[in-house]
């Protein structure tokens, strides 16, 4: 630098250095708000596409776009863009299957209360129409979807909170047969235990504050396309509605990814035992865990699902199915914390009908089974002992009764 003052030795100095010779190990954290290049021709290309990478992080960032590309090789997609959070994820999904005033979208009946907010409240306002359908039913969704004609079908592959296993690859070939896109929320499985994009899914969306961080301290949201046509639209909704996904969340999530399947192996382990330990529990009156139910008797959940696992929640219904035992369970826990997220290394307990759903209709939460006496556990990675033995006291302390 030449002999400045010292207010512009301050702003400049240090900045503007050639990369150094050696690759960096772990991807760099980019924070800055713009890039610079040498002449304004170069800034021209790169506007209108020509050349260059990045000319603004709105636009695109190379943290940001490390852990796109990591996204996109493990949901086996043609590429992914990343957003602020995944609600922000989830309507840039909907924005790309082009709906328009008029259209509509056959939604799964159980799929996450925001989820449905979004459809009622946000895509209703432009004219958008949602139906609702039993996804664990293909006879449902093969009639909704000749009825409405949907542009879009939405499912989870694990629904929240009863953890129903949903047959993709069945919901991907009815939507092809009626020209619709399938977008699939696979957060609750992760890329470890399910590549829906590889079932016949066009768009599959992760609340990647989720599994994928799995520290409880990062907040992002990505989709991955399986075309590559998609991604125009995808980055349309990120540079104009301007839910970009910061660097720094990027590090944590391009770091966390890294050890995903480390950590499910072990949280699918521990939700296994402690689904086994708590079927025996006189003080529950249900049990919701996949290995135990149709989809596992009828082979879709090996068809979904990595085996030999089957997911790393929990839910529980109390035997007293009423919100005041349940608050009472939930406030008598030491070890498990209580919180409205989950797929953290800690053990995590929520209430679905006051937190995820709790915009929902009573009398809608009722008929779909999401009662006031269930709790959703996400299994951390702690010792399924010591989970098991802080659930059975707060159960006592809920019921009054030692088993």
């Amino acid at each position: 630098m030449t002999s400045t003052g010292l207010w512009t030795r301050m702003v400049h100095a240090g900045e503007g250095r050639q990369a150094p010779l050696g690759r960096p190990v772990a991807t760099p954290i980019y924070a800055t708000a713009a890039f610079t290049y040498d002449s304004m021709e170069d800034v021209d290309k790169v506007f209108s596409g020509q050349g260059g990478d990045y000319v603004y992080t709105r636009h695109g960032n190379p943290t940001v776009a490390a852990f796109e590309e990591a996204m996109s090789i493990l949901e086996d997609g043609e590429g992914a863009c990343a957003y602020a959070s995944g609600m922000a994820a989830m309507h840039a999904a909907l924005f790309a299957c082009d709906l328009t005033p008029g259209s509509t979208v056959l939604a799964s009946q159980d799929l996450y209360g925001a989820t449905l907010g979004l459809l009622d409240h946000v895509f209703a306002a432009a004219g958008v129409q949602t139906v609702t359908a039993d996804f664990c039913d293909l006879d449902d969704v093969r009639e909704k979807t000749l009825g409405a004609k949907p542009k879009a079908l939405i499912a989870e592959t694990l629904s929240n909170p009863l953890l129903k296993v949903c047959d993709l690859h069945g919901c991907a070939l009815i939507a092809k047969e009626a020209g619709a896109r399938l977008v699939v929320d696979n957060t609750f499985a992760s890329p470890f235990l399910c590549q829906p994009l590889t079932l016949g899914a066009d768009f599959v969306v992760h609340s990647a504050t989720k599994y994928l961080s799995g520290h409880g301290d990062s907040m992002g949201g990505v989709v991955v396309a399986r075309r590559a046509q998609d991604l125009k639209a995808l980055a349309k909704v990120m540079k104009l509605v301007g839910g970009v996904l910061s660097v720094w969340e990027a590090h944590h999530l391009l770091r966390g990814i890294k050890t995903l399947g480390l950590r499910l192996e072990r949280q699918c382990d521990n939700a296994r035992q402690l689904a086994g330990l708590l079927r025996e529990d006189a003080r529950l009156a249900r049990v919701h865990y996949p290995a135990r139910s149709e989809a596992a008797a009828s082979g879709l959940l090996d068809r979904v699902l990595r085996q030999p696992h089957a997911g790393a929640l929990v839910s529980i219904e109390l035997k007293d199915n009423t919100r005041a035992a349940a608050f009472r369970f939930m406030n008598a826990l030491k070890l498990c914390v209580r919180l409205t997220s989950l797929g953290d290394v800690a053990t995590g307990v929520s209430h679905s009908a006051s937190s995820s759903h709790r915009e929902v209709p009573p009398e809608t939460r009722a008929r779909l089974g999401i009662t006031e006496g269930l709790v959703r556990i996400s299994v951390g990675i702690e010792d399924v002992a010591d989970l098991h033995a802080d659930i059975s006291q707060a159960l006592a302390a809920s019921v009054g009764l030692v088993k």
